[in-house]
Order: C-alpha cells, then structure tokens, then sequence
C-alpha cells in the first residue's frame, strides 16, 4: 500500500481483452504487463484503434479484462472505483446541461459520497480560469472553458488515480497548448497517480514521466520511454535539443520517419 501523500501504485498484469467469441474473435489486446508509478503521470501513445482506450477502461473498472488482472495498491478497479477514489475524463466533456458548472461539480461531489465543500469548488474554479462563471451552464462556455470545468469535476474529489482519455481532443490547437501548460500544474499538485492517453506525441512528451508506445491491434507495448524533464513544464521547452529527441525517439518507435537522430 502506497502513502496517503502518493497516487496509487497500478499493475497490469497478463491483460487481454477480446471482443466476440470463437472464430469471430478479436482481440483488442494482447497479453500486457506494465505497471503506473504512483504520482507519476503516464502517457499511452500508439496508432488509432490499437486499444488505448480499451486499456484506460479496463484499469478504471469500466470495462473487463478477457484475462489477466489489473489491481490498484493491490485491490480491484471495481473497489477502488466504488470509494469514489478513480476519475476518468473523456475527450467529450460530458456536463450535465441544465446544471450551471458550480453544480456539476457539486454533483460529483454527491456521486462520490463527498461531503459539500464550497470552498474547494470556487477554489478549482479559480485555479482553471473559471472564476465568474460559475452560475454558467455549459452551453454558454466555449470548448475549453467546458474542458476546463471537466477537468475541475474530475479533481473536486480529490482522486488518488486521474485516467484521462484524449481530454483536449476536442479543442483548438491554440487551446489545447494553453491547457496542456496549465492543468497538469493543478493536478500533479495533488497526490494524484495519472494516465492519459492521447494521439499527440508532442501532448505526450509535456505532460506525462513516462511514454508507453504502443502497437497496431492487439495493442503490445512497443517502447517505455521516460521523459526527464523538468517540472513544471513550459512553452520554451518544446524547442529545446531535449524535447526535440524525445519526440523523435517516439515518433521513431511509433514507424515514423524523423530526421531527427535517434540513439541506440
């Protein structure tokens, strides 16, 4: 068992997953192993349909493995979900409409058997840029500002595992940056073990400690690259030699050709 001041430690162990059955099988994943440090923050990178997303379900309790297990500080996603101690953020942010975005949040708050706390949610609302808006439906607020809010959702429970699946996908370029600059700073501020998956590799290279790349389907882990970067991570350091190589190195794992030199 990991400290109260960490995320939780994560295994994968022996997983598979196959979707119909006989000779109509198809397996979405082969038998993995890998294992997410607790308060790191691991990024899934590999080609589309190659069973990313299937993965993030599986170790958030959403989905279950055809074999192999998966267990959280040693106890099943199922358990772990049940206390309301895993958050999972989509590409579509998924507020409830009719509910203004201070309501949303207290509604998770709710679901999870949290106690309401006001102040925690004007204080995330304030850390994610939404201060004044919290009355707003999400009708009202552009795509990032929605992001924003489900991003907040996410972390008013003060999760111990953060699964994040393409969260900025649906935004601009311009604002996807901007988010990538600025949430991983509120959320790796919290003893929060986190895992994205996303089909930006230069995304990967910001946010995460480690990169596992991934293979065509049935997903098998290709490359487990670490990024040993400083944090927090900033605009500048997208250019630099060392940012540069990273993404080389995963572009390189991934069959893209890059100019860039690629170490043995």
């Amino acid at each position: 068992m990991t400290s109260p001041t960490e995320g939780p430690r994560v295994e994968v162990a022996g997983v598979g997953k196959q979707y119909g059955s006989g000779v109509r099988a198809v397996d979405a994943i082969a038998s993995l192993d890998l294992q997410l440090r607790p308060g790191t923050t691991t990024a899934l990178v590999g080609p589309s349909g190659c069973g990313k997303s299937t993965l993030l379900r599986i170790i958030a309790g959403l989905d279950h493995p055809t074999s192999g297990s998966v267990t959280i500080d040693g106890e099943s996603p199922d358990a772990y979900r049940a206390r309301g101690d895993i958050a999972v953020a989509f590409q579509d942010p998924a507020l409830l409409p009719w509910r203004s975005i201070e309501s949303n949040l207290s509604l998770a708050l709710k679901l999870t058997r949290r106690p309401a706390d006001a102040e925690r949610i004007a204080h995330l609302l304030k850390l994610v840029g939404l201060e004044g808006f919290e009355k707003s439906r999400p009708a009202q607020l552009s795509g990032g500002m929605r992001q924003r809010a489900a991003i907040a959702r996410c972390l008013v429970t003060q999760p111990r595992l953060l699964l994040l699946d393409e969260p900025f996908g649906a935004v601009d370029e311009l604002t996807r940056r901007r988010l990538n600059l600025e949430l991983p700073v509120i959320w790796q501020s919290q003893p929060t073990t986190t895992l994205l998956v996303t089909h930006s590799i230069t995304e990967a290279v910001l946010l995460s400690d480690e990169i596992i790349v991934l293979s065509p389907r049935p997903a098998q882990i290709v490359a487990r690259v670490d990024v040993e970067i400083e944090k927090p991570r900033r605009a500048d350091q997208l250019t630099s030699p060392e940012f540069v190589d990273l993404v080389a190195r995963v572009e390189h794992h991934l069959g893209i050709d890059s100019q860039a030199a690629i170490p043995a």
